[in-house]
């Protein structure tokens, strides 16, 4: 059985024990978070949700929180000689899927 779920403006399609990295979330390591479900699918069919499917949710377990790789970016005007570098590191929230609900 699978699930896709919505969460940091993001879909993504999960399964039982697998480990996602997601946008940053509010909690601490080794919390439950729950979260809805747009979709579940299985060899018999999908269910889909208007938004969401009722009565079914996805939990998980988050497992660290950390940054993802750097980003460069330049930034540069013509004119007047300027320029500069930047760069970026996203956090991220990784998570184990732990159970699928119906």
């Amino acid at each position: 059985m699978y699930a896709i779920i919505k969460t940091g403006g993001k879909q993504y399609k999960v399964k039982e024990n697998d480990i996602i990295e997601i946008e940053r979330l509010d909690v601490e390591a080794g919390a439950k978070v729950n979260f809805d479900v747009l979709m579940l699918g299985d060899e018999k069919g999908s269910v889909f949700g208007n938004p969401v499917v009722a009565g079914a949710s996805v939990t998980a377990e988050v497992l660290e929180h950390g940054k993802g790789k750097k980003v460069q970016m330049a930034i540069y005007k013509k004119m007047n000689g300027h320029h500069r570098a930047q760069g970026h590191r996203q956090p991220y929230s990784k998570v184990k899927i732990t159970a699928i609900k119906k």
